[in-house]
């Protein structure tokens, strides 16, 4: 069960390790792009090409869709980056459902793990994998890969990390439940300090505050890159507009440069409250990405200053 593309490398993986998957449930198709054309999910696109078995409900809850999922005589569920599952999906195969959850459990559970690890400026996490109770990302651990997370990664270089090596974990352990190798772990069993969670994040909380200190605000830049994306507000040519930040590096002196924008042989920088964040590459509202050194040819920065 799963949908985006950090799903597809583990139903390869599974794939490759010649584990038989009876069938493959991902969204339904969804209206997407300009001319809102049904589009499959990457999961559906990759099962197609292997001949799989796809379902795809748009209520897990369906009658007609339980007796299907039923039939298939499933040992294990198996999901990754899925949609929350009712108790009488999760507790229907008779080796239980298992879920690969992309942090250290029981840290950062919640729907976006991955970034806020980074934006919290840890320097490792990992994957999880664990067997689905009724509260979410709280059933007994199975097994765990960690990876370090490096002072300039971004979220995305995390994520494409985990969807390797996370995918290399679930299979190892969809082997190990199917031949009964399995000792899982209650989570209450491996706190040792004060949890941390990972909520939804939505635009509103990707703002930058320039007000905060350099380490804090390159940590939320990298944790929202690629995606959803820092941003913040220029006054430029005469109106204000939105700018999006993809990447940065750290440039800390100790003074206040709060709201500062400035060029250092052709290099953009950013004021924070004890040093600069150099810019590396942004979006203009209306424009493509582009590197800081395009931008600086293409606008006038004594022209351009950072709103609140």
């Amino acid at each position: 069960m799963g949908t985006p593309d950090f799903a597809v490398e583990s139903l390869r993986q599974i794939l490759e390790a010649n584990i038989d998957v009876v069938g493959v449930i991902t969204a339904p198709d969804r209206p997407a792009g300009r001319g809102q054309q049904l589009r499959e999910s990457a999961v559906k696109v990759f099962a197609k090409e292997n001949q799989l078995n796809i379902l795809q409900p748009e209520n897990l809850k369906d009658e007609s869709f339980i007796n299907e999922l039923r039939s298939l005589q499933a040992d294990l569920f198996v999901v990754v980056a899925f949609r929350m599952l009712p108790e009488v999906v999760w507790n229907m195969p008779s080796k239980g459902t298992i879920n690969l959850h992309g942090s250290l459990l029981p840290q950062y559970r919640g729907a976006a793990p991955i970034n806020w690890a980074v934006m919290n400026g840890e320097k490792e996490t990992g994957a999880t994998t664990f067997f689905i109770e009724k509260k979410i990302d709280t059933g007994k651990v199975i097994d765990q890969v960690k990876i370090a997370i490096g002072e300039n990664d971004s979220a995305g270089k995390i994520h494409d990390e985990l969807m390797v090596k996370g995918a290399a974990l679930l299979t190892q352990t969809v082997k190990a439940i199917l031949s009964d190798e399995v000792k899982a772990i209650p989570q209450s069993n491996l706190i040792e300090e004060e949890l941390k969670s990972a909520p939804k994040i939505f635009k509103q909380n990707c703002k930058v505050d320039w007000t905060n200190d350099t380490a804090s605000i390159h940590n939320m830049i990298r944790g929202l890159s690629p995606y959803p994306t820092a941003w913040t507000e220029v006054h430029l040519n005469g109106a204000t507009k939105s700018l999006k930040i993809f990447n940065t590096l750290k440039a800390i002196d100790g003074q206040n440069h709060t709201f500062q924008i400035k060029l250092n042989e052709e290099k953009l920088y950013f004021g924070t409250s004890d040093g600069w964040l150099e810019i590396l590459d942004l979006q203009l509202e209306g424009k493509k990405r582009m590197q800081a050194s395009d931008f600086i040819k293409g606008f006038s920065i004594t022209d351009c200053t950072l709103q609140n």
